[in-house]
């Protein structure tokens, strides 16, 4: 069969733009590989982190604690950010990121609590420091940035958590109770994940971003009662 020359000449444009494509993927990925791997390995554990954390929250609902299952949403919508920011980087660098299929561990609250504060001090103490001392020489300052907020809202997770631990390994049924009667909101920068239980005046104190990009996380249950006030 016979081709036209336009079919011809659509043919090689598509052809030459395939190539670009290509070629700017194999510099991207040539000319700065520990920036796509660390992007790459973060965006995975923090996707498998907002899967965990939501199931966490699921079976802290069902076992009768809506305080900790709220936590539990807020950072999982905080991990989520980080995992948009970071796949967003790769999209921009022209790097398909790595396909993410989590099947986290559920046990009950208590356990949960133990796993996901272990898990946070690794990537805080460990993780995340060596990913950015990586990536640095390669000088992309978004995924530096990136990268250190991330870096900075998990050590917010800790500190959140590590109440919960507390709880966890001492006196769980008293100390629970003590979390379960409290009233807590929870907010969290659209931007960089920072998660506090009242957003800032001004500024986030992560990525410095006007306040107004704090979102309340909605509450796990239906109703929650206002604390009394004192007489």
């Amino acid at each position: 069969m016979a081709y036209g020359f336009a079919s011809i000449v659509r043919a090689l444009l598509i052809g030459v733009l395939l190539g670009l494509w290509g070629a700017a993927v194999f510099a991207a990925d040539a000319t700065q590989p520990e920036t796509v791997s660390a992007l790459n390995e973060r965006y995975q554990d923090e996707i498998t982190a907002h899967v965990a954390y939501g199931a966490y929250s699921n079976r802290a609902l069902a076992d009768g604690y809506p305080n900790v299952a709220y936590l539990f949403k807020s950072l999982a919508a905080s991990e989520a950010i980080h995992a948009r920011n970071f796949k967003r980087i790769l999209d921009e660098l022209g790097v398909k990121a790595a396909a993410v299929q989590p099947r986290p561990r559920v046990a009950n609250t208590k356990a949960n609590i133990v796993h996901a504060t272990a898990v946070e001090a690794d990537e805080i103490d460990r993780e995340y420091p060596t990913l950015v001392a990586r990536i640095k020489p390669e000088n992309h300052q978004a995924a530096i940035d990136n990268m250190t907020w991330a870096w900075q809202a998990e050590k917010q997770h800790r500190k959140l958590l590590g109440r919960m631990q507390d709880a966890a390994q001492k006196w769980f049924k008293f100390l629970i109770a003590h979390i379960e009667g409290e009233f807590v909101d929870y907010h969290v920068c659209q931007i960089c994940g920072s998660t506090l239980v009242e957003a800032p005046e001004n500024v986030c104190p992560i990525c410095g971003q006007p306040a107004s990009h704090y979102q309340q996380i909605p509450y796990v249950a239906a109703e929650r009662a206002e604390p009394e006030e004192d007489d």
